[in-house]
């Protein structure tokens, strides 16, 4: 199937689309009292408790990074990028066994369900940006227009985000155990991405390892745009591009193949 012709069908579905993914979204948060403000919270308690945990307790300290703060923004960007990942991770192994009632469903785009995921992600990152973004202002005292970079950094981290859930999607349903091997990779991406660090500190070896990691380009591109004002890296996120877009169409393509075997196992 081409790019094309899986544009458009998401053009015809939009309107399911947007709206399973507003249930989505409020159903994360029914009867908490603060609603989405948990969106802001999480993150911030995150942020703290690593602060203290790494800079604090364990004395670590990032290269031109002499202030708390500073060192606090370097964490944030890549918890955003790592946050968005896990919940991708976590969520799209059970989205369609979640949802059995609508495999029994013919006429109903099953396909929409993992994309949804990944759209409920990208809304809760989006809130955790303006955190950053506000939390940029009060502690430089200005703001980057490089930071208006920052959608087409995330455009094919996205794409790449849907194949990987279109696949984990549709392995869950076989294979239950995935959902709990998700959450475990999950956790080891946050330490084996430059989260913490920063990827020029690893020795050349490893940095070479590590650049293969999908969450690197990302992490580290969002430092530069939001903190240091510089411009993207085109021909990183080119090459990122079209590695993101054949991650899609796999996705899709094992998605669609394997979907008429949802209903004998469910």
């Amino acid at each position: 199937m081409t790019s094309t012709l899986l544009v458009s069908r998401a053009w015809n579905r939009r309107e399911l689309f947007l709206e399973f993914t507003k249930r989505t979204i409020a159903g994360r948060y029914s009867g908490a009292h603060l609603g989405v403000v948990w969106s802001f919270i999480n993150p911030l308690l995150m942020l703290a408790v690593y602060t203290l945990a790494f800079r604090e307790f364990l004395g670590m300290r990032w290269p031109n990074a002499d202030t708390r703060g500073e060192f606090s923004l370097m964490i944030f960007c890549g918890m955003i990028v790592h946050s968005l990942l896990v919940e991708c991770l976590t969520g799209s192994p059970t989205c369609i066994v979640n949802n059995t009632n609508l495999v029994k469903k013919v006429v109903f785009p099953l396909a929409i369900l993992p994309v949804v995921t990944v759209a409920s992600a990208l809304f809760h990152a989006a809130l955790s940006t303006l955190v950053l973004i506000l939390f940029v202002y009060a502690t430089q005292h200005t703001l980057h227009w490089t930071t208006l970079y920052l959608p087409l950094v995330y455009l094919p981290y996205s794409l790449f985000l849907c194949g990987l859930s279109w696949f984990l999607a549709s392995l869950g349903v076989f294979v239950r155990d995935v959902a709990q091997i998700s959450g475990v990779i999950g956790s080891m991406l946050m330490f084996l991405s430059p989260v913490f660090y920063p990827a020029s500190s690893l020795k050349e070896s490893y940095r070479g390892i590590i650049a293969y990691n999908p969450l690197t380009l990302i992490i580290e591109q969002t430092r530069s745009l939001a903190l240091f004002g510089q411009s993207p890296d085109w021909r990183a996120l080119g090459v990122y591009t079209l590695a993101a877009l054949a991650a899609m169409m796999f996705g899709y393509w094992w998605f669609q193949r394997t979907r008429d075997g949802f209903a004998d196992v469910l």
